[in-house]
């Protein structure tokens, strides 16, 4: 007699021959076919239907709610999008069926396996439930970051947005409660899926011959390479510097000096692609440095120039001042790096946003000669940028948001780098940052004002927010309720969480990615600082972030909807019945 306690009785087998399918303890369906007695989970494994109510036909059993097909005697799926059902162990001993009803409970190396076939095939329901189970089985979160950023740079044309979302989901998961954090990183898979999903595997070229050669001298071949446009030139030089061992920062110098050597590439869009690439170097192991970076090469074969557009040339001519103050910095004195007044902070950030760009420019290089921090000068820039959100007005053209959203994303990636290193031909860039600002002046005419009348908000339902998001582009509401709830003793950290909701509920577009990312991150930037510059600095990013979420809520919510699917079946829930 079987007496083990994981062994459950099922039936009698003549009864269950006149039934065909029954359903036992736990959730067991049990089947008799062609003469032999099966049992498998009774949820289907794609959204969870009853197994026993479906069909079983020369040992193929088919779900009938959407057709998904199993093999009864292995549990394998015929339909990938459905996954695999599991399958029990029978026994019969007189007559009598018995179940042995144990399951793995180490299923960690399957869904990381299912999760890189989800990639591959870009399903999204697949992908959903693999983050579920790892999240929930405690993977460190980075751990499901590296399947998709491996197989984001190894597959497809380079570096892309769906990389970038990841990237920047992944950094943000601390601000995110659990809910949160399995949002983010099922979007960020999801999207690194449908860039890359289906195209074909990058062949990377190899380094040189001999690596004898000076760090200096590569890098003048590298920005060589990128000035006509030469890609495989290129590439092959980068190799040949991780193969030397240069650290990382050196190689992030040497790829956006190329990079600054021209004026504001694809709209900000290289600089900000290069700074996720490097960030997301912390995720991955070393042997994957040579993919990642190298997915960035192909993107330099063919940017837009902006000193080649007119806006750039008339009907001021901002190239010209800027390679004089490039030249300056260059000549200028080495002196020891200084933090600045609040005086300076109030004067730059009324420079940036007034329409005089050639004395932006004379005051940037006056504070940067006299040892002016350039990661604060860039941090004051990101803040700047931001404000053009703040007083972004929705009489504006709607597709104008984006102008805005660059150029902030782009100072803010600058502002990240210049944190690592202070290379006088990175610091170009910030100039850039600048006068993108000034450029962007018109979409503050006329200006959206800055919320005064503070929204009565009860500080101990931060979810209300989303409710007001709830209603098509309800920006100023939503702003005026986040200055309502932070002068109501708000906690930052919850609404920071909430307003991560308000994002990732959303079927959003990438630029609405980056700019909550971005934003967070300049948050934190300003918190370590308790003066009021720095707290009206603070409340800035958050409602730039407020009103950008907003202009760009509702969505259709499919995504979301499918991470909760996903989050129900781990559970155990029915979805086939009311929630």
């Amino acid at each position: 007699m079987i007496q083990q306690s994981h062994w459950i009785h099922a039936g009698n087998l003549e009864v269950l021959k006149q039934e065909g399918a029954r359903v036992v303890k736990g959730g067991i369906a049990v089947f008799y076919h062609e003469n032999k007695v099966y049992a498998v989970d009774n949820r289907c494994p794609h959204l969870g239907f009853p197994l026993h109510v479906g069909s079983l036909c020369e040992g193929i059993l088919t779900c009938h709610w959407h057709h998904a097909r199993f093999d009864i005697c292995s549990g394998g799926t015929l339909d990938p999008w459905a996954d695999d059902v599991p399958v029990y162990e029978v026994k019969l001993e007189d007559g009598e069926i018995w179940i042995n009803q144990q399951k793995h409970t180490n299923d960690i190396e399957k869904y990381k396996k299912r999760l890189k076939e989800g990639l591959e095939q870009n399903i999204g329901i697949v992908i959903a439930k693999s983050v579920v189970a790892l999240v929930e089985a405690n993977v460190s979160e980075a751990d499901i970051a590296r399947i998709g950023i491996e197989f984001g740079t190894t597959y497809g044309s380079g570096w892309n947005s769906g990389l970038t979302i990841l990237t920047a989901m992944t950094r943000i998961l601390p601000k995110l409660d659990k809910s949160g954090k399995i949002l983010a990183l099922y979007q960020g898979l999801l999207h690194t899926a449908r860039n890359s999903s289906g195209r074909g595997q990058r062949h990377l070229l190899s380094p040189l011959p001999s690596e004898d050669v000076s760090i200096s001298r590569l890098i003048e071949w590298y920005r060589n390479c990128i000035e006509v446009r030469d890609t495989q030139g290129a590439e092959r030089i980068l190799l040949t510097a991780i193969r030397k061992g240069v650290s990382d920062d050196q190689l992030a110098e040497m790829m956006l000096m190329a990079v600054t050597d021209h004026v504001y590439l694809d709209g900000g869009h290289t600089f900000d692609f290069h700074n996720k690439a490097f960030e997301s170097l912390q995720y991955v192991n070393d042997e994957m440095k040579n993919t990642v970076l190298s997915s960035l090469v192909p993107m330099l074969g063919a940017p837009t120039r902006s000193e080649e557009l007119h806006q750039w040339q008339a009907p001021i001519d901002l190239v010209g001042p800027l390679q004089d103050a490039f030249a300056e910095l260059l000549q200028s004195p080495s002196v020891e790096y200084r933090s600045l007044t609040e005086k300076e902070e109030n004067e730059i950030i009324q420079q940036l946003l007034s329409e005089e760009p050639l004395a932006t420019t004379k005051l940037l290089t006056r504070i940067l000669i006299s040892g002016g921090h350039p990661a604060h000068v860039a941090q004051l820039v990101t803040l700047g940028a931001a404000e053009r959100i703040v007083r972004f007005h929705t009489q504006n053209d709607f597709r104008d948001w984006v102008a805005v959203l660059h150029t902030f994303t782009y100072a803010h990636a600058v502002h990240e780098r210049l944190r690592h290193s202070t290379n006088p031909l990175l610091i170009r860039a910030v100039y850039h940052g600048a006068m993108s600002i000034y450029l962007d002046r018109f979409l503050n005419v006329p200006a959206a004002s800055r919320p005064k009348d503070a929204k009565p908000v009860n500080p101990d339902q931060p979810e209300k927010l989303l409710d007001v998001m709830d209603q098509r582009q309800n920006v100023n509401e939503a702003a005026r309720w986040v200055i309502g709830y932070l002068h109501n003793h708000g906690n930052p950290k919850v609404l920071i969480n909430q307003l991560g909701h308000a994002l990732l509920r959303e079927d959003a577009d990438f630029h609405t990615f980056q700019m909550y990312e971005a934003a967070i991150a300049e948050y934190d930037t300003w918190d370590v600082r308790a003066d009021a510059f720095a707290e009206q600095a603070r409340e800035t990013m958050l409602l730039a972030v407020t009103r950008y979420l907003a202009a760009h809520a509702p969505t259709a919510r499919e995504l979301s909807h499918t991470a909760r699917i996903a989050s129900r079946l781990h559970r155990g829930e029915r979805l086939y019945e009311e929630e």
